[in-house]
């Protein structure tokens, strides 16, 4: 099966192509999908100059900026591939790791996989993103039953069937809790491979803070007890 990698950018100049670089490199039947979200940094000039007609490479850009949840909604109404995987623009998570984070969906152990920070990081006890993750995190597990260590992860995994059950709503950070949340409802296994994370910080680029956390528990809150014939679709995702 052929997996589709989506790419959100938004101010990603410094990182974008090394990124793009590394994920060209992975051994596997792929296509990369880079959807730039309006960003004001150069990103788009990055990849109009370098990256742009690079083989199985296609770059789509979206204005104005949307939010990632936005740029993702694109992206996957682009892929063609079986199975779609989400790979950010900066360089926390190493694209290296994509075919072990893919692997149980590709070879049908499962429909849906994560790659969890968790599994195998020492805490940051005095890190707000740490604690956030982890509360976050927890309050999935209670509202839906689940037994997931990183709701949060940008390594989420489907087949692209799987998508087509349901629309992505959130236009910004708050996906991640939307997608999560749809799927334990539509009673998929999280299946979670452990991969290896560099964190980064505001000063260095990072853009999630403590108002996303708030919107992510409203998101949880919300998708929880809305009736399944609201999150359920029929016919597919590329209509939207």
């Amino acid at each position: 099966m052929k997996l589709s990698i989506v790419i959100p950018v938004y101010n990603e100049r410094n990182t974008v192509k090394a990124v793009v670089d590394r994920v060209q490199k992975v051994p596997i039947d792929k296509e990369i999908i880079v959807v730039d979200d309006g960003s004001r940094d150069g990103s788009a000039e990055v990849l109009r100059t370098q990256v742009e007609g690079l083989p199985g490479v296609r770059v789509i850009y979206q204005n104005p900026n949307q939010g990632k949840g936005a740029a993702l909604r694109r992206g996957f109404a682009q892929a063609r591939g079986e199975v779609v995987i989400v790979q950010d623009a900066d360089l926390e998570l190493n694209p290296e790791e994509i075919p072990r984070v893919a692997a149980p969906v590709l070879e049908g152990r499962c429909e849906v996989a994560y790659g969890s920070r968790f599994m195998n990081l020492a805490p940051n006890w005095g890190s707000i993103h740490y604690w956030g993750n982890r509360g976050l995190t927890w309050l999935t597990n209670l509202l839906y039953g689940a037994s997931v260590s990183d709701m949060e992860t940008c390594y989420k995994c489907c087949r692209r069937e799987v998508l087509s059950r349901f629309r992505i709503e959130s236009d910004r950070f708050d996906f991640e809790p939307e997608i999560t949340a749809k799927l334990l409802r539509l009673g998929y296994r999280i299946e979670e491979v452990p991969v290896s994370y560099k964190p980064r910080t505001e000063a260095q680029g990072k853009k999630i803070g403590w108002r996303d956390g708030f919107k992510a528990v409203l998101t949880l809150l919300k998708y929880r007890f809305r009736p399944l014939s609201r999150i359920e679709l029929r016919g597919d995702f590329r209509r939207d």
